[in-house]
């Protein structure tokens, strides 16, 4: 293995050990709290008849629910990758990979992703690169090898000038990257989800997004997990380096603002990340026009804890959190969600009307199923 191989794979590895010893989570939230839901007292619905399936990219999933993405490229990321694959596969939902680049680079390390579909053969599965890639004179060629090593269902590009510009292997070339997007776009049959990485996407960069021809966006914002967080611990020796990733560890456009700003921007499917925890976090993002939901680092800490079960676990949890918050709401189906009422707080309302947002019920049921 080459010497740039190596590094890739030992920085994919170093996110790991941090994200499961230190705090790499946002101080600030999500702003979820900022909804209330109406509890309905009268739910006039038995809990064995909510139906929390939808569909997305053409397939069936039990639950609004995929894991996003998060490792590959070595050993200990097979065996994560393997466990998830196996829960989601057998509990219906989906997952994405993590960047293929150090495969794509290295195709001995090919298997610690090929074992995705190997034990999820008929699950949701997504493939991964990096906007840097894109860059690239054959971008296309990067593209093709992503989905075929994996017979992706969808090709997620993935957006992180944040993480690329703290980290010191990063790359810091952004320009062009709209156009080779659309052409990516036109040139891929497979469909091409751009994804943020826990900083959000606004409604400007949205339209531009839907304008290059991608499927669906998936926002990704802030209150989750925080790179700049994980950088700040990987630059430790580098004192300049780590007090300036401190300073960007809150940087980002919260979970549910950057859901109604992209949701009020388009009508794309809309996957919601970032700071998801809870099967009452799954309501509000679908409340607030998301079509399903991602989840991360609970479930890198999940595997970490008890293994494959603690994956299981947690899922279910989810999805009976889910399913009870539906109950409470007094609604049969997931698509029911998007006309629930909803309650936002005075700072939930003055961001809105800073930005120019009118989030009306029609907005929230825009998307893929409604």
């Amino acid at each position: 293995m080459s010497r740039t191989h190596s590094n890739i794979v030992d920085r994919k590895l170093e996110h790991i050990r941090i994200c499961l010893e230190k705090s790499v989570e946002m101080p600030t939230t999500t702003w979820f709290e900022e909804i209330t839901l109406i509890h309905k007292a009268l739910p006039e619905v038995d809990l064995d008849d909510i139906e929390t399936s939808v569909e997305f990219l053409g397939k069936k999933l039990s639950a609004p629910i995929i894991v996003s993405s998060m490792t590959g490229g070595h050993e200990i990321s097979r065996n994560i990758n393997k466990a998830i694959a196996k829960v989601v596969e057998d509990l219906g939902l989906g997952m994405g990979v993590g960047s293929q680049r150090a495969a794509i680079e290295n195709p001995e390390l090919e298997y610690t992703f090929k074992i995705v579909r190997e034990e999820a053969p008929s699950a949701l599965i997504m493939g991964n690169i990096g906007c840097s890639q894109l860059l690239r004179d054959d971008f296309i060629h990067i593209a093709r090898r992503a989905v075929n090593m994996i017979d992706a269902d969808a090709l997620l590009v993935h957006l992180n000038p944040l993480q690329e510009i703290i980290q010191p292997e990063g790359d810091k070339k952004f320009h062009g990257l709209t156009d080779r997007l659309r052409e990516l776009t036109s040139a891929m049959t497979t469909p091409i989800i751009v994804k943020e990485v826990g900083c959000g996407i606004s409604m400007e960069v949205a339209k531009i997004l839907e304008k290059c021809g991608v499927y669906a966006i998936d926002i990704s914002g802030a209150g989750g997990t925080s790179f700049a967080a994980i950088e700040k611990y990987r630059r430790k020796e580098d004192e300049l380096m780590a007090a300036i990733a401190e300073t960007f560890t809150t940087w980002g456009i919260p979970t549910a603002l950057s859901l109604c700003e992209v949701r009020y921007a388009t009508s794309l499917p809309l996957i919601a990340s970032g700071g998801i925890r809870t099967g009452v976090d799954i309501a509000k993002a679908i409340a607030l026009g998301a079509d399903i939901t991602g989840i991360a680092l609970p479930v890198l800490r999940a595997y970490y804890s008890k293994g494959e079960e603690g994956v299981r676990l947690l899922l279910i949890r989810l999805i009976e959190e889910l399913k009870i918050c539906m109950l409470l709401l007094g609604v049969r189906e997931v698509k029911e969600l998007k006309r629930i009422p909803l309650v936002f707080s005075q700072k939930f309302r003055n961001y809105l009307q800073q930005r120019g947002i009118v989030y009306t019920d029609e907005v929230r049921r825009r998307g893929g199923y409604c």
